[in-house]
């Protein structure tokens, strides 16, 4: 079995440095680049299987990196390195097609971790075992073997993680769902600093529905327990 070939665009050497050992032990291929514009050129000559990519590059913003990459490839996994801790910096990533994000300082381990679950849950899924389906609902329709969602007749733009927490959802409404429950459909461990990705990902996911229907949200927060998508909104 082939290695999964990370490409990390990351300026800062020491940085750069840890996460290749963290990431070899764990078994994957790590070409480094600490320049947005090698980095790319990379990634067009010799692809990957995840980008590992720093938000406050030299040459570049890792955000318009990613808005570049994400006009012609919507399904590469991305894993952002920000030194922002600020949440419209963690929502604005997210929005623009990132699968999730880590804030420096971290740890090389947590990393290595996410990226794993990254790319566990971005394996296609087997076409023996799943049908397409449409949602019954007048507002949602699914497409299972399509990956794709639609709300009130216009598809949705979603990153692989939107998706299965939307998909996750769907086949429940009114059922609450905790942090630690949608994370177990992401395939993800329930620590705390994934949970907060989990409102990250659930407000992205707000503003591409309130963007199609300002006035409505589908998508409850049932403080202490977690979200349900209710249909009783509408």
């Amino acid at each position: 079995m082939s290695q999964n070939r990370i490409l990390l665009i990351e300026d800062e050497p020491a940085i750069a440095d840890t996460l290749q050992f963290a990431l070899q032990r764990e078994g994957f291929s790590v070409n480094w680049h600490a320049l947005a514009k090698s980095g790319e050129a990379a990634l067009a000559a010799e692809g990957a299987d995840l980008l590992l990519l720093d938000v406050g590059l030299p040459d570049d913003s890792g955000f318009e990196v990613l808005k570049r990459l994400r006009r012609h490839n919507e399904t590469l996994p991305v894993l952002l390195l920000t030194a922002r801790a600020e949440e419209f910096d963690r929502i604005l990533g997210l929005e623009l097609g990132a699968d999730d994000y880590v804030v420096k300082p971290f740890s090389p381990r947590e990393v290595a971790a996410r990226v794993k679950a990254i790319l566990k849950r971005s394996r296609p899924a087997n076409p023996d075992t799943h049908t397409s389906i449409s949602n019954e609902n007048k507002w949602f329709q699914q497409d299972t073997l399509g990956k794709r969602i639609s709300y009130a007749g216009q598809p949705l733009t979603l990153t692989p993680s939107e998706y299965r927490l939307l998909s996750t959802l769907l086949a429940h409404p009114g059922r609450v769902y905790s942090r630690a429950q949608l994370l177990d459909a992401l395939g993800e461990a329930a620590e705390d600093s994934f949970e907060r990705t989990i409102d990250s990902h659930i407000k992205s996911l707000r503003a591409k529905l309130r963007a199609i229907t300002p006035d409505t949200d589908p998508i409850a927060t049932h403080r202490g327990f977690g979200y349900a998508l209710e249909m009783t909104k509408f």
